[in-house]
């Protein structure tokens, strides 16, 4: 049996919000068997669980946010990426404030908080949702348009075009495809950083975005250059991040998917508009199990390895 899989053990981090600047503590917890990813927000008088699925993302400006409530948790999509990646099913993410800290900026800082707590097999299928038909929404006409489309396909993997019309962007690669039966996660993607322009940061601090954000936890440019001084960790690390961040965004659906993902320019918004438009076509899918783990698709069976 392909098993659902859990934390062995407490694992904890402390950061900044990436929009917020707040301080805030995440303890990440076993959960039990068909739980799900389900946030806390421990800060409240009276604590707020918001249980990840495609509808409890309400607000997807610059990133992810899922909410119950007035209960909200901003920023979700790279830990979420860490778990698509790693294929954790159930866990409970304790946090004391409204925002995912940023850490490095990339999602490996969770996959090694993950990995070191251990992953351990729980007693019960893993669940998949496999495309049986094609399923697309578009934004945009012309120069403006972008788009995000999830096909059949044995196994899942996920290809992005970017086009930013930067010089710093526009020297490295703009389009990346990611399959995971590679078994690279950790290694091709989970590193891949944020990203933002000098230009941009005034206009979104004005707007309460970015306070936190800094060279130490994305990749910053001004209109010609990258001003981090170490550079880029991959000669397509823009591009890469773009599939990190539509990995977490896709798992907020609550389940791993069975599907390629293909997409051009699209964000957050796009991407849970293409959960919802899933959602709305229960023909377009099904939910799977796999009795024997050799009849899964290759990528998925092996527990992903540690660094």
């Amino acid at each position: 049996m392909l098993a659902q899989r859990t934390l062995k053990s407490i694992t904890k981090a402390v950061g900044v919000g990436l929009h917020s600047g707040q301080r805030v503590e995440l303890t990440l917890r076993p959960a039990a068997v068909d739980t799900g990813i389900v946030f806390r927000r421990v800060d409240l008088p009276q604590p707020v669980d918001i249980a990840i699925s495609a509808l409890a993302v309400t607000d997807t400006r610059l990133a992810s946010t899922i909410s119950n409530g007035s209960a909200k948790v901003f920023t979700v999509e790279h830990l979420m990426s860490a778990c698509a990646g790693l294929g954790l099913d159930n866990l409970y993410v304790d946090i004391t404030a409204e925002e995912v800290p940023i850490l490095d900026g990339s999602a490996s800082s969770f996959v090694f908080l993950l990995q070191s707590a251990g992953i351990e097999l729980q007693n019960a299928p893993k669940r998949f949702v496999r495309l049986l038909k094609t399923v697309e929404v578009r934004e945009g006409e012309g120069p403006t348009s972008k788009w995000a489309r999830l096909s059949p396909y044995d196994g899942y993997k996920l290809s992005f075009e970017i086009d930013f019309d930067h010089p710093a962007v526009d020297s490295t690669g703009q389009r990346v495809e990611f399959d995971m039966s590679s078994g690279s996660y950790t290694r091709d993607i989970a590193r891949a950083r944020t990203f933002g322009f000098t230009k941009d940061v005034e206009m979104m601090r004005s707007k309460g975005l970015a306070m936190g954000g800094g060279l130490d936890n994305a990749i910053v440019m001004d209109d010609y250059k990258v001003l981090n001084m170490e550079g880029l960790r991959y000669n397509d690390e823009f591009v890469k991040h773009k599939i990190l961040d539509a990995m977490g965004d896709l798992y907020c659906l609550g389940k791993p998917l069975l599907a390629a993902y293909s997409a051009f320019r699209s964000g957050h918004a796009l991407n849970n508009k293409l959960l919802r438009e899933l959602l709305a076509h229960q023909d377009a899918y099904e939910i799977v199990t796999f009795e024997d783990e050799k009849r899964a698709p290759k990528g998925f069976a092996t527990l992903a390895p540690a660094w």
